[in-house]
């Protein structure tokens, strides 16, 4: 799909190359990010999510001169292009574009006072950037400026709320390190996994779009191909993919990840859902890793860490004796020159590459994730 700023904008750098020409420039570069590890690889069909997909997004704004700019950043640059619409995002998301512009000049326009040292300066927003959601029964808006609202911006927000039927709730946080506060939530934004309503916490990680998660837990469902047994879902999320496996009531799921608010609702939904299956543990995997203990009668392991990789526990997994180890290993990654690291490991350790598929979420940019399969042979 073509787009009127494609030479300008950073949100899909590589829009202005033919179809054809993106997606083996894109399958090269990741060829080019695993070259360290043995070679051939064992490639399946690479899954590309199309455009018009991306149902979560950041944008940046900026208030200058009683005009607002609303949009992603230029390539290679701090400017901010202004845009009406996207091709990359839903229709959902494109259609609040211009009530989220309106809402945030007038939210702009406010005066407030500020205490600085021993005086009281008189200020206004002068930017920051929103988080968008297209959650399945509404869209969840994040604010995210370093100034407090007023009581007056809390008006604006609730007017423009009560305007948006589509818009579920809007929230404010001064960085994306901060907890999003509510200000006005009708619905609680919930994403449909496995046939389970699971609420979505005010600036949540999501895959970017609903097609592509479903091809990621298809890839680890086909790899795994388990009709009972311990699973261990590492890095979880959400429970992305803990939902999906606790379908099969002959699997039991152990779920880990860091964020106790996170999995504060990943309980909530288990135990609303009367999902029996799942255990979910609080634990920073980069420094904790589950031990050889923990791993002890885990027939399977899927990790999905960020950019980062999850070089502690692939370090664990490799180490472990080969009688006892998961004999399958689903590793997720968004960043492949982390997943060759990782990857590396666990080939070093005796784990077999049996499988690895691209899937391309991020249309027409720099970015790839990758589902693999290990075994224990």
């Amino acid at each position: 799909m073509t787009c009127p700023k494609i030479e300008i904008c950073g949100g899909c750098p590589r829009r202005n190359l033919p179809l054809d020409d993106y997606r083996q420039g894109k399958i090269a570069q990741v060829e080019k990010s695993l070259s360290g590890l043995p070679q051939p690889l064992p490639w399946t069909a690479p899954v590309f999510i199309p455009d018009g997909a991306r149902r979560r997004a950041s944008m940046a704004f900026a208030f200058k001169r009683g005009t607002l700019a609303l949009g992603f950043n230029q390539k290679a640059a701090a400017q901010i292009v202004d845009i009406a619409e996207c091709p990359l995002l839903t229709p959902g998301l494109n259609k609040i574009l211009s009530w989220l512009r309106q809402m945030l000049a007038e939210l702009c326009a406010v005066t407030f006072q500020e205490k600085r040292g021993k005086k009281i300066v008189a200020r206004n927003i002068s930017g920051g950037d929103v988080w968008l959601l297209d959650a399945d029964n509404g869209i969840d808006v994040v604010l995210e400026f370093a100034c407090p609202l007023s009581v007056e911006h809390r008006m604006i927000i609730c007017d423009y709320a009560a305007r948006a039927a589509s818009v579920a709730r809007i929230s404010h946080r001064a960085a994306t390190t901060d907890s999003a506060e509510p200000i006005i939530e009708k619905i609680k934004p919930c994403i449909i996994i496995g046939g389970v309503s699971v609420y979505v916490p005010a600036g949540t990680f999501l895959q970017p779009s609903k097609a592509g998660e479903t091809a990621l837990t298809n890839l680890a469902l086909e790899g795994l191909n388990l009709r009972e047994g311990r699973v261990a879902d590492l890095f979880c999320g959400v429970g992305t993919f803990s939902y999906v496996l606790a379908q099969n009531p002959k699997l039991k799921i152990v779920a880990a990840d860091s964020s106790p608010e996170l999995l504060r609702g990943f309980r909530e939904t288990l135990n609303r859902n009367r999902i029996s299956n799942v255990e979910v543990v609080c634990r920073n995997l980069f420094k904790y890793p589950f031990d050889a203990a923990e791993l002890k009668g885990i027939n399977a392991v899927i990790f999905d860490p960020p950019r980062a990789g999850a070089a502690a526990q692939a370090k664990v997994l490799a180490s472990l004796p080969q009688t006892v180890r998961p004999q399958k290993i689903i590793a997720v990654s968004c960043y492949p020159p982390t997943f060759a690291n990782d990857a590396k490991t666990l080939l070093q350790g005796g784990y077999r590459l049996k499988k690895i598929t691209l899937v391309d979420q991020f249309v027409y940019s720099d970015h790839s994730e990758l589902v693999a399969l290990f075994t224990n042979e």
